[in-house]
């Protein structure tokens, strides 16, 4: 990742524009082409440096719904239960932490049953129980991660 990627990783958490060529549009901001912005940004997805790349949608908003689950995993089985986490396209983003719990995931499915159901479905293939947390109240914090 050089000087560049960091700017477009940068610039990209404070929005993407809606009209006809975005792309174009935040290349010329960022002062690159529109194929070498297309080009880099593919290239961060493949080399795992982006996870993804696309818009951040409200689930509860649109009839959906979202929740904060954590598991509690072997260290030897971590990579193993990362993979079949990682499968479930339910999971908005997954990441380990240094507590007993060490696998926290959030869950954004298109109809609230359907939580449950993921929920089991990951039990199931992980042989772990998954302990859910589902938002009581919801806060706007606004986040920038410079790279």
């Amino acid at each position: 990742m050089d000087d560049i990627d960091r700017t477009i990783i940068n610039h990209l958490q404070q929005g993407f524009p809606i009209c006809p060529s975005p792309y174009r549009q935040v290349a010329e901001t960022l002062a690159i082409s529109e194929a070498d912005l297309i080009e880099r940004l593919k290239q961060l997805l493949e080399q795992g440096i982006l996870s993804r790349f696309g818009p951040m949608y409200h689930a509860e908003q649109m009839g959906g719904a979202l929740t904060l689950a954590a598991l509690k995993v072997p260290e030897p089985r971590f990579d193993e239960v990362t993979e079949i986490v990682n499968s479930f396209p339910e999971v908005a983003h997954n990441y380990a932490r240094s507590h007993a719990l060490n696998m926290w995931f959030v869950l954004a499915t298109e109809q609230p049953e359907q939580v449950q159901n993921v929920i089991q479905a990951i039990e199931q293939q992980t042989g772990l129980p998954v302990y859910n947390m589902p938002k009581i109240q919801e806060y706007y914090v606004g986040l920038q991660l410079d790279v």
